[in-house]
């Protein structure tokens, strides 16, 4: 956790560590095309069931920024991977010229949505006159964690969609 201009980048472990009305007022904001696959419920669906979950190498690690109020006015869906399964971004080439080059490309922290090829916003960011400093702050916790944990970036197949309003 980080606080910088009144605002507190968290790591959430779990949707059950934030409100399904504050995640959901970012993920679906007035005004934006309307995504089910972000939404509090769909995500928490797939810990719940048991198929996004640290046991099948789904590591939550969402990005919530919170105001001095303590409401979450940006998120971001994020799963630290040490696989590829699960997705629909194909990168097992990658993965693997990487390791005969010498490098290591798992861990991965992916910004996507489990098993959901959909496309779609992934930088989550509650309708106000901020957005772009809330979308930077959530571009920057997200690239210290990748520095903390040295892992290989991954933004899922449509890397435009992540900026997408």
């Amino acid at each position: 956790m980080s606080a910088t201009d009144g605002l507190c980048l968290r790591v959430l472990g779990s949707l059950n560590n934030v409100a399904a009305a504050d995640w959901d007022a970012c993920a679906n904001p007035q005004g934006v095309p309307y995504n089910p696959f972000v939404r509090h419920a769909f995500l928490l669906a797939l810990e719940e069931s048991g198929s996004a979950i640290a046991d099948t190498g789904w590591f939550s690690q969402h990005i919530a920024v919170e105001n001095a109020e303590g409401e979450i006015v940006a998120a971001m869906p994020l799963y630290l991977k040490n696989h590829s399964q699960g997705e629909y971004i194909f990168d097992q080439g990658w993965a693997d010229a990487f390791y005969r080059a010498g490098g290591e490309y798992y861990p991965k922290l992916l910004c996507a949505v489990p098993f959901t090829p959909a496309a779609g916003r992934r930088l989550l960011v509650r309708a106000c006159a901020d957005t772009t400093v809330h979308e930077f702050r959530c571009a920057v916790q997200y690239s210290r964690l990748v520095g903390e944990i040295g892992c290989a970036v991954d933004i899922a197949a449509n890397t435009h969609n992540l900026l997408q309003l």
